[in-house]
């Protein structure tokens, strides 16, 4: 495979092993709750070395509290003191800070979810790549940011990485890598979100509550508004271009409201192979907890005669311009997708602030490529030093909007 780095030597010995040491990043967040869900459901399979969160010190603690963590790492440094007390009666290790949020990364494991949401991911998952581990891999910033100097990093240090995004995940259990050549095109599915049936201009009126409340999903706040500005799915033609070694004009974005097929892959010969599912990310992340066996879990089950129907539509290009925004920086390369995403996240901030309104999300990002100054991405250093210059652009457009 050529994008999505598989190390076997070390999937044979965590596999073989009666238990797996694994990490979550982000435990606290929509992805790592339902990581530590499966985790705990699966008696005996799971030894859990370490716990991150950004502040949320209460539930963290629980989590660490019911799978006996042996490190937990809270990277808001104001939470220290509160973590420590409420693990105060127990022998769990406790750190703050962004170093240590790295340093826990380079604690060798078996299987790492890195489920941190936007760029504060990417040092994290560097630092993780280079122990050369296993990673379910949520956190889809990292390679929109760092693209191929993420995946040469994987590929130095022989780290696999496995999509979680239920998209790319899906793609990945359907796509034949032995026969790339016979694969015409992989379309991406796409719920939509909240905004799908409204008119541009009742786009203008959208509140914060409205943008957050996703039809199918329950995600994070920063991932709902992606979903409603449909920039999700721009991060995610991106991240499929990095894993996938498929060309940006092969692969396509459908609507599909009911969120029953999470993508597809269409071959040569006009067979299209596409993954089902309920809306439910712990089917993904089951899988890669297993990979490449099947972890089993209990859950509802599809009912395909109860959903009735599937529906698909092209988007809209003039109601979701993030979706444009997203081709195009991936289309220029460089550092435009670095800055893309760094333009996206302050946006996004600032409108959850209520600062900016929604339709500003997206004006705000396409203003901050046209004045940004695209730099090839030689280091990781330059990532970095990329996503800081485009979060201080859409700082000052944000200041001239309002």
């Amino acid at each position: 495979m050529d994008s999505i780095v598989l190390n076997n030597q070390k999937l044979v010995h965590a596999v073989g092993q009666h238990v797996r040491r694994v990490s979550i990043f982000g435990s606290t967040g929509s992805v790592g709750v339902n990581t530590v869900e499966l985790i705990a459901s699966a008696q005996g399979k799971f030894q859990v070395e370490v716990l991150t969160a950004n502040e949320n010190a209460i539930l963290l603690a629980e989590q660490a509290r019911a799978l006996n963590a042996g490190l937990v790492v809270i990277t808001n440094e104001e939470h220290l003191e509160e973590l420590r007390q409420l693990l105060a009666d127990t022998d769990i290790e406790i750190a703050a800070g962004r170093q240590a949020l790295i340093d826990a990364a380079s604690i060798d494991v078996d299987w790492l979810m890195m489920a941190i949401v936007g760029a504060a991911g990417l040092a994290p998952t560097l630092a993780a790549i280079r122990t050369g581990t296993i990673i379910a891999l949520a956190n889809k910033e990292t390679l929109v940011c760092g693209g191929d100097l993420v995946l040469a990093e994987a590929g130095t240090y022989g780290a696999t990485l496995l999509p979680v995004d239920s998209e790319h995940n899906a793609i990945f259990q359907v796509l034949d890598f032995d026969q790339l050549d016979k694969v015409e095109r992989l379309i991406l599915t796409a719920s939509g979100g909240p905004f799908l049936g409204l008119s541009l201009e009742q786009m203008r009126h959208v509140n914060r509550d409205q943008a957050l409340a996703h039809p199918n999903w329950d995600m994070g706040a920063k991932i709902s508004i992606d979903s409603a500005t449909m920039m999700n799915k721009g991060l995610e033609l991106i991240e499929a271009a990095r894993l996938f070694p498929i060309s940006e004009s092969k692969i396509d974005i459908l609507v599909h409201p009911q969120s029953i097929i999470h993508s597809m892959v269409e071959y040569a010969d006009g067979s299209v192979l596409a993954q089902m599912g309920a809306p439910d990310m712990r089917t993904p992340i089951s899988y890669c907890l297993g990979w490449p066996e099947r972890h089993e879990f209990k859950a509802d089950r599809l009912d395909l005669a109860k959903v009735a129907s599937l529906t698909f539509l092209n988007p809209d290009p003039i109601r979701f311009p993030s979706l444009k925004l997203a081709r195009d920086a991936l289309k220029a390369g460089k550092s435009a997708p670095a800055t893309l995403n760094a333009a996206n996240e302050v946006a996004v901030r600032e409108f959850l602030s209520g600062k900016i309104s929604f339709l500003d999300i997206a004006a705000v990002v396409e203003e901050t490529l046209n004045q940004a100054t695209l730099c090839e991405l030689g280091s990781i250093k330059d990532i970095f030093d990329c996503d800081e210059q485009g979060r201080d652009i859409a700082r000052h457009v944000i200041d001239a909007l309002t």
